[in-house]
């Protein structure tokens, strides 16, 4: 074998490495998914099991969610304190904590602190991972290695889809039946538990970030990390990693600039926001609800949810394969223009909606058009904005402040996901089709906002950030 194949083969070789180590912390991604979307498939059991209104049932859904905006915004710091596995570990221990105590709440105020705790773990894991993978993986396959968690969260969503639907059709077709001593919802929410202690076992497996090794002074670990994961010069990539982290330590006050924070900061933070108030996550929280309320019933509504989930992952699919070759600003663009256009057809689809009593009945063709525009802004989120955004936020800042602003944008994401998710049911209640053009309407903004003030990252290296 020559020297040049030698090379070939040992690079192929820790690429493998870098694919498997980069699926194992997408684990995380995929209980982000599935705990996010579980509870889908039992909004109206829940409200029906503890007699709450609209209000009340979207503020329990939401509160995950507020614990994800913790989770997100103590991340960073966690990471760069103890390392970047020790923090997998704690999300996967409280991701089972929640999955155990959400299954048996005896009000519907403890099952929101069980929601919290688990939004707490969703928050850290979803800064975690793509931090990870992009200190992990080399410059010209992170897009698609960053899209691993992307796909896992698709994959979670999903699964958790198909859990529901198979548990609410053992409990007679409804979420409300009993399986054993408990509903059927309550079993949709434990379940978690089993993927969380596979994560536990999984993330104690990998090794730690070159990246957090060397700011921890602990150089001869990460030369033998990256040894097995980065061709070419270690010492050198050592060195550049050292240039780039400069002397100090980073810390959140790094984060600072004129107008509150740095210029790029409040960008990934816009980027993370308007992720969110194009109202993607109203399709994954409330969708069999969503559809039930148009008068179809709950177990095909529930089969309209796995549709959609099976629709996110080929969108998902998409991105991977586009986002090294034709960018990641190009992809957001294509991606905003199509969701602009899928969701001011949903929402003139939902106009033709028919009030009878408290139901309300979608006419057989409007359905048909509700369901294909709805599921063509999935696809085109999916292709674009849901796997980008997380790609951009672990690799467009600059090395010394990445996992601090990492945390910062995650955890504005997780602040939008929850204004869209509390004010959902309300906003549907008073009017559908406006809710629904208000969503197009970010979407039209966040065109401007990409061709306006996104700089493209593909190809550069991680240390040749912020430069």
């Amino acid at each position: 074998m020559s020297a040049l194949q030698s090379r070939a083969s040992g690079g192929t070789a820790k690429l493998g490495h870098v694919v498997m180590i980069a699926g194992a912390a997408a684990l995380g991604g995929f209980l982000f998914g599935y705990d996010t979307s579980v509870i889908n498939g039992g909004v109206d059991a829940i409200q029906e099991h503890f007699g709450v209104g609209s209000a009340m049932t979207g503020l329990t859904v939401s509160s995950a969610l507020l614990g994800s905006a913790v989770g997100a915004g103590i991340a960073g710091g966690l990471a760069d304190r103890i390392g970047r596995i020790r923090v997998m570990q704690v999300a996967a221990v409280l991701f089972i904590i929640s999955a155990i105590g959400s299954a048996v709440p005896f009000a519907i105020w403890d099952l929101a602190i069980w929601r919290v705790v688990g939004g707490v773990a969703i928050g850290i894991a979803s800064v975690i991972a793509p931090a990870y993978i992009a200190e992990v993986a080399p410059a010209e396959y992170r897009g698609r290695l960053a899209s691993l968690q992307q796909l896992a969260i698709v994959l979670g969503i999903a699964v958790s889809q198909l859990v529901n639907y198979a548990l609410a059709a053992f409990a007679g077709g409804s979420a409300s039946g009993m399986l054993g001593p408990i509903q059927a919802w309550q079993w949709m929410l434990g379940v978690a538990a089993i993927p969380a202690v596979v994560y536990l076992v999984v993330a104690s497996s990998i090794p730690e970030s070159p990246r957090y090794l060397v700011a921890a002074g602990k150089v001869d670990r990460a030369r033998e990390v990256l040894t097995k994961i980065e061709p070419g010069d270690v010492d050198g990539k050592i060195g550049e990693i050292q240039a780039a982290l400069g002397e100090t330590k980073p810390k959140l006050s790094d984060l600072r600039g004129k107008f509150g924070v740095l210029p790029i900061v409040w960008v990934g933070m816009a980027i993370a926001a308007l992720q969110q108030f194009v109202g993607i996550n109203v399709i994954f929280y409330y969708s069999s609800s969503l559809w039930h309320s148009v008068g179809i019933n709950e177990e095909s509504s529930l089969l309209l949810s796995l549709f959609t989930s099976i629709v996110n992952i080929i969108g998902t699919l998409v991105a991977i394969a586009l986002v090294d070759k034709i960018g990641r600003k190009p992809l957001l663009i294509i991606g905003s223009v199509g969701m602009t256009v899928s969701l001011a057809v949903t929402g003139w689809a939902f106009s033709f909606a028919q009030v009878v009593g408290e139901d309300a009945v979608l006419p057989a063709q409007w359905g048909v058009v509700a369901l294909i525009s709805a599921s063509a802004f999935v696809l085109f989120f999916a292709a674009s904005w849901g796997v980008v955004m997380w790609v951009l936020l672990g690799e467009m800042f600059p090395a010394r402040i990445r996992a601090a602003a990492l945390a910062l944008g995650t955890a504005t994401n997780w602040i939008a996901n929850w204004l869209v998710t509390v004010s959902f049911p309300s906003m549907r209640d008073w009017n559908l089709p406006v809710t629904y053009f208000i969503y197009a309407a970010f979407a039209a903004l966040s065109v401007v906002f990409v061709v306006k003030y996104l700089k493209e990252t593909n190809g550069r290296s991680l240390e040749e950030m912020g430069s």
